[in-house]
């Protein structure tokens, strides 16, 4: 049974605690850095980049979290937490920071604004088709050649990456912890 943080600073972090419940995981909802020890793996939920970035700061969790990521530890970031992971932040503030732990370019908003959110099936290797709910949702623009991409989306622009890994880190565009669906959140948990 893993054992899987939920970054419960802002966001969607009671739908992701109540799928990992679901799926068997052991679940901590870190709030401060000493949370963050014997983690196998750690989900920074979907919400709003900025503020999560400017929390993850003020609770002392961010220099602590940077040092997990660089010794492995396994995280994955939906929506706002792709964001925080990305390499790039296309149209992010000037202040607005990341983990560079994807080597990904995104553009917040990147499929619209909340009136344009919508939900799209999505095709993820190794699991088959899962409901996508995108609210808000980042668009990974560019990407590099070490990343995995497990699903793509084209929602009238060609075609983006949706879900992707890199090693131990996973990012994903939309909110699969809006749905009654757990194969992503497995996928992540068989991957620790």
């Amino acid at each position: 049974m893993p054992r899987v943080g939920v970054l419960a600073l802002q966001g969607d972090v009671r739908e992701h605690v109540a799928m990992l419940v679901n799926i068997g995981a052991e679940v901590v909802t870190v709030r401060q850095a000493e949370q963050l020890d014997d983690l196998d793996g750690l989900i920074l939920p979907g919400g709003e980049s900025t503020s999560i970035a400017y929390l993850l700061t003020t609770s002392g969790i961010r220099p602590v979290l940077e040092k997990k990521l660089a010794d492995g530890l396994s995280v994955f970031g939906t929506c706002a937490g792709l964001i925080l992971l990305s390499r790039e932040i296309l149209d992010g503030r000037a202040d607005q920071w990341s983990f560079a732990s994807l080597d990904v370019s995104v553009r917040r908003n990147g499929y619209g604004r909340q009136i344009a959110s919508f939900e799209q099936p999505v095709d993820v290797v190794g699991v088959g088709e899962v409901p996508g709910v995108f609210i808000r949702a980042p668009r990974i623009e560019t990407w590099g050649s070490e990343l995995e991409v497990l699903a793509t989306l084209d929602h009238g622009d060609g075609g983006h990456p949706v879900l992707v890994r890199q090693g131990n880190v996973w990012g994903c565009s939309f909110h699969p912890e809006l749905t009654t669906d757990s194969r992503v959140h497995q996928l992540f948990t068989d991957s620790l």
